[in-house]
Formats: structure tokens, C-alpha cells, sequence
């Protein structure tokens, strides 16, 4: 019987570049098509786990890993429940980073494709100052959660609540960049040769067309006060400190 993993987020993360990594290993076998994500347990009524096999993973081979990456998970109530109905507790993998370059990103992304107008300044402040309401008919998440999106500690733990501290490994991007041999300590965990090295470019895809301009000191500042209650509690999650500033001193 196949085992399941799932790569929950977060967006604008570098999930897509961890996807590539986990789709060259040659014992695992990551639903397609990739785009559109799947999300099936977006769903209020997802499939049953023989349908979903069905469905995304009819060229895997009987004894390969089954992965799905689908990043509006991370963040969407009831997903988790959803989870355990269909596949009981399968792995789950969260990659994260730096949450002031990770709103950037965001906004590039949104740029991207049409659905933000506003400049980068002027969004962030949009957002610090309160969710704001999208079309939900062209996007299963907020467009416009920029800032709101980063703080993982809530997300977190809400995952941890159903799959424990054992079931989740937190991968962060700025680790994977550094040196892509961390990439075995992932595959070790999910139970799959670690001494695996798919051939790859040197760096994350899917990268943004909009260029982003540079933050002012000050916002920088207000973001990182804004973030340092989730990521002293991400950094206790994990154990370690974590590979970006969480103080508000204004970057030189």
C-alpha cells in the first residue's frame, strides 16, 4: 500500500522549488498535473483516498510515496479534519521563510496576475490594517494577504493539533538555498533514500515577473515588531533559531 505526504504551504515559500526536489526522487511520486494545484481537501467533500489515488497518481508504481502539494492548505480552516478523514495521518510537510520577503513575493504574485493595482507600501499597510475582501469565485485564499499570511505560529500549531509534533516537518527555504543537502534530511524523515540529488537549477522556480521596489526602513521595522510573537513561537516550535531577523532594529 502507497504512503501519502503533503506539502501545505506556506505561499510564496519556495514550494514549488520543493516540489521539484520531491518529484525528482525516484521513489516518489507527486500528483499530477501539478498546475493547477490539486487542493482536494478544499473540498467540503473530498474524495475517497481510493478515488483520490485514482485521480492524481495513476503513473505511480505500487510501492512509491504519494505527494500532493497544495499551498492554500497551510492556511484554510477544517483542512486538517478533512486530512485525517480521507488519508488518516499522512506526513506533512511545511516550508516556510523570511515573512517580510514572503509578503513581498506575495504582492509580486498578485501583480503578476492582474489582481492587485496598488503599490507594494500601500498594500502591506492595507493589510496590516485589517483583512480585506477578494473575489472568492477566482481564488480559494485572499489575494491581498501580504502581511496576515506570514504569521505561521497560528497555523502551525493548528496542524500540530491533529498530526503532532512527530507528523510535521518545517522545512524553511532560506536553509534550502544555503545548502541543498538539507534536501536529504527531508527525504530521511519521509522515509526515502537521503542520498538522493535530483538534477535541478541552482534556485527556486516560479519566481515573480514584477519586480519589487525596496521597503522603506520604517516599514521593515513595524513588520518585524508586527511578526516577533508568531516567530519566537515558530522558533520554539522548531528548536533552533530561525535563519531571518525577528527584531525591529531598521535594517543598515
Amino acid at each position: 500500500m502507497n504512503r501519502h505526504f503533503l506539502v501545505v504551504g506556506a505561499q510564496r515559500c519556495g514550494t514549488t522549488y520543493l516540489h521539484d526536489l520531491l518529484a525528482g526522487h525516484p521513489q516518489v511520486s507527486m500528483a499530477r498535473p501539478m498546475r493547477p494545484e490539486p487542493k482536494v481537501f478544499l473540498r467540503e467533500r473530498p474524495p475517497s483516498a481510493a478515488d483520490y489515488r485514482a485521480e492524481f497518481f495513476g503513473h505511480a508504481g505500487p510501492d512509491d510515496l504519494l505527494g500532493e502539494k497544495s499551498t492554500s492548505y497551510l492556511e484554510v480552516e477544517g483542512v486538517p479534519e478533512r486530512v485525517v478523514a480521507v488519508l488518516g495521518r499522512p506526513l506533512i510537510v511545511v516550508q516556510l521563510r523570511d515573512p517580510v520577503a514572503r509578503a513581498v513575493s506575495n504582492w509580486s504574485f498578485s501583480r503578476d496576475h492582474g489582481v492587485e493595482q496598488r503599490p507594494l507600501e500601500e498594500a502591506l499597510r492595507a493589510d496590516l490594517d485589517g483583512a480585506q475582501e477578494w473575489d472568492r469565485t477566482s481564488s480559494s485564499v485572499s489575494p491581498y494577504a501580504y502581511v496576515s499570511r506570514g504569521r505561521y505560529a497560528a497555523d502551525l500549531l493548528r496542524w500540530r493539533e491533529h498530526f503532532g509534533d512527530a507528523g510535521i516537518h518545517v522545512q524553511l527555504l532560506e536553509d534550502l538555498l544555503a545548502d541543498r543537502d538539507t534536501i536529504g534530511g527531508l527525504y530521511s524523515w519521509l522515509g526515502v533514500d537521503p542520498d538522493v540529488r535530483p538534477e535541478l537549477g541552482d534556485g527556486p522556480v516560479n519566481a515573480s515577473a514584477t519586480e519589487s521596489p525596496d521597503l522603506d526602513p520604517d516599514l521593515v521595522a513595524e513588520l518585524r515588531d508586527h511578526y516577533r510573537e508568531s516567530d519566537e513561537q515558530v522558533a520554539e516550535l522548531l528548536g533552533r533559531e530561525l535563519p531571518w531577523r525577528t527584531d525591529s532594529r531598521k535594517d543598515p
